[in-house]
């Protein structure tokens, strides 16, 4: 996730189509899948599957990196017909292009620079602006690829423009990955499908059925969460013990989703504390947490954050 400077609400229509078209461009060059996404006025959050590392051909980076320049200028054509002659000749220039172009892919850091950079260019050049466009460095947190964990922060990050009070259904909000998969899009429909993977789900119907369920559980007919309930929700979590089901309080904020660091089972949690400890420079090892307010099942974070948890 990553947000707008000031949180300011910048983008509207033409400016989340745009950063929606460079999301796919830019995963289809770096070789990472989207599971979904969703856009707002002040930020977006994507959800990414990486691969392993994989052996790229020269063909395959001359095609994904046309992918990057779908209006080429006369420049850029020649720059790729040169690039792919350098390629195809062989020798230390050629492998220097290789391992530069092969560095900026399936990388969670390198996709998220290049979309921000990218979109950074253009928006300024067409609102006449100029200067830093984001506040910082974007949030990740590492998801458990399968079940529960997975579904979950899908749900999480499709609910967006629910909890925004802008449609009561995500179904209608053109700007995220289920409202896409809906409406057929083929790439969409491939990641709502590997989501719902380990329950069987080998159709677009079974998927968006199973994912449909989990936002709004057994209350699919009724409209999003309203102001009163969603008071009553946090009045409930402010007491000890308090819990609600898991599709009610996926239309709160909840911070473990952009803040948890490592969010999965307790199997999963564990099995990177180590790194976790090395990385943040840590004298003990941090804790299993798990997640507070609702029937989670067993999910799990790294990061037990001490303040707020549901905003």
């Amino acid at each position: 996730m990553t947000r707008t400077v000031n949180g300011e609400r910048l983008f509207g229509d033409r400016e989340k189509e745009i950063l929606r078209k460079m999301l796919w461009q830019v995963a289809e060059f770096s070789g990472v899948e989207i599971l979904t996404y969703c856009i707002m006025s002040n930020h977006f959050h994507v959800l990414l599957q990486v691969p392993d590392g994989q052996e790229v051909s020269d063909s395959e980076l001359m095609r994904r990196y046309k992918v990057l320049y779908p209006k080429p200028t006369k420049y850029q054509e020649a720059s790729a017909a040169q690039m792919a002659k350098t390629l195809e000749s062989g020798g230390e220039e050629a492998d220097a292009i290789r391992r530069k172009l092969q560095a900026r892919m399936g990388d969670v850091s390198e996709f998220m620079k290049a979309v921000k950079q990218r979109f950074s260019v253009w928006y300024n050049r067409s609102h006449q602006r100029y200067g830093t466009l984001w506040a910082e460095r974007f949030k990740s947190v590492l998801v458990e690829g399968q079940g529960n964990p997975l579904q979950t922060m899908a749900a999480y990050i499709d609910l967006n423009p629910v909890r925004a009070g802008l449609v009561s259904d995500p179904k209608d909000y053109r700007f995220c990955g289920y409202a896409e998969a809906v409406a057929d899009e083929t790439r969409s429909k491939k990641g709502l499908i590997h989501i719902w993977s380990d329950h069987g789900a080998k159709r677009i119907d079974s998927a968006l059925n199973a994912h449909r369920l989990l936002i709004f559980g057994k209350r699919a007919s009724e409209p999003g969460l309203a102001a009163s309930e969603r008071q009553q929700a946090l009045k409930v979590l402010g007491k000890e013990n308090g819990c609600l089901p898991k599709a009610t309080i996926l239309r709160c904020r909840v911070r473990y989703f952009t803040d948890g660091a490592i969010f999965g089972s307790q199997e999963f949690v564990r099995g990177f504390i180590g790194a976790w400890q090395m990385e943040k420079g840590r004298k003990y090892p941090p804790k299993v947490n798990a997640l507070r307010g609702a029937d989670w099942g067993d999910l799990s974070v790294i990061n037990g954050l001490k303040r707020r948890v549901f905003e």
